[in-house]
């Protein structure tokens, strides 16, 4: 039986409640948008359930738990670097400061054995802080640097400090399709587009490859 199928892991994924509307009604500085993705087992198991105990670990170490997408079966990249992604987007409430948030993030990766030996490698968890509200950090002008950052200097070049909104937000499939199933109005708060207009311009190859588990 396909784990990623088993339906206890379902059941309590998908118990957690789904209420994008509360993204408008709550203090937007203090509403969070964090990806999660895994492709590798944790001590708590194959990767649904590794995305399950870690927004576990979120509602219990950094705020509550808004509203969770469902999971997604997301190809590895490179094509044929290891096994399938699974991804989500969690919108989290919380009174921790965005620096704070991270970290708090950072250390629930390691409880789950998450190494960072390569960048865009295989993982047991990667919780990504996508954007805290309209913060936009550190600055305007370093945040449009690292988000127009050409390809080539992606792999290469990394920035020293937090950006938000996540840099590469508007090219990843994988973690705006799960976003806009909670959050599809949020704008990004320098280019004003929403999610749902930054999913839309995205390849159809891309999203055709991102499958709901």
């Amino acid at each position: 039986m396909d784990k990623l199928k088993h339906p206890t892991v379902r059941r309590e994924y998908t118990g957690i409640r789904k209420l994008p509307q509360l993204w408008e009604s709550v203090r937007k500085n203090r509403l969070a948008a964090v990806a999660l993705g895994g492709n590798q087992p944790s001590p708590e198991g194959d990767s649904a359930a590794t995305l399950v105990a870690a927004l576990r670990a979120i509602s219990q170490d950094i705020g509550g738990i808004v509203s969770v997408s469902r999971f997604f079966r997301t190809p590895a990249y490179p094509p044929g670097s290891g096994p399938d992604f699974v991804n989500a987007a969690a919108l989290v409430a919380t009174d921790l400061d965005a620096s704070a948030m991270l970290s708090g993030l950072h250390a629930i990766e390691a409880r789950f054995a998450r190494k960072r030996d390569l960048r865009w490698g295989a993982r047991t968890l990667d919780l990504d802080l996508v954007a805290f509200g309209d913060a936009v950090l550190p600055d305007p002008a370093t945040e449009e640097h690292w988000r127009t950052l050409p390809p080539a200097r992606q792999s290469v070049e990394t920035p020293d400090r937090l950006i938000l909104p996540h840099p590469r937000l508007q090219d990843r499939a994988f973690v705006l399709i799960p976003l806009a199933e909670i959050a599809p109005g949020w704008r990004h708060p320098v280019t004003g587009r929403s999610v749902a207009k930054m999913l839309e311009a995205l390849p159809e190859a891309d999203k055709a490859a991102i499958c709901p588990i």
